[in-house]
């Protein structure tokens, strides 16, 4: 099963954990991977309290500079691509009956560093 984030910002952190559990199939057991079909977002487990989603934006931004990578020659978002690297692509999550099994404080985030832009995120038991 497939869903659609649209963001907002170039480097932007959306909550899909809603959209993630909706994909799970009734009563199911095991895991689930949550995979972005795209080089320039990732898929984190963390907390989304407003405030560290800043923190979040801040810290990436800081650890990969904005220009000065051959990459921007050809389309200027290297920064998007390393950024992505860091994160990786997708998350694995157990599931049991039919729910996710995440901690207390447990969100499935996207991580979009080259937006704003509609991403495809796929949820695969």
């Amino acid at each position: 099963m497939a869903f659609t984030v649209s963001t907002d910002a170039r480097l932007d952190v959306v909550d899909v954990t809603d959209e993630v559990a909706a994909a799970v199939p009734g009563g199911a057991s095991g895991t689930v991977t949550v995979f972005v079909e795209h080089t320039t977002a990732g898929v984190v487990i963390n907390e989304a309290e407003p405030r560290l989603l800043e923190d979040m934006r801040t810290y990436l931004a800081d650890v990969v500079p904005d220009e000065g990578w051959a990459h921007d020659e050809l389309d200027g978002n290297a920064d998007s691509h390393l950024r992505a690297m860091l994160l990786g692509p997708s998350a694995t999550i157990p599931v049991a009956d039919g729910d996710l099994s995440l901690g207390r404080w447990q969100s499935v985030l996207l991580i979009d560093c080259d937006g704003p832009r509609e991403r495809t995120v796929r949820v695969v038991s």
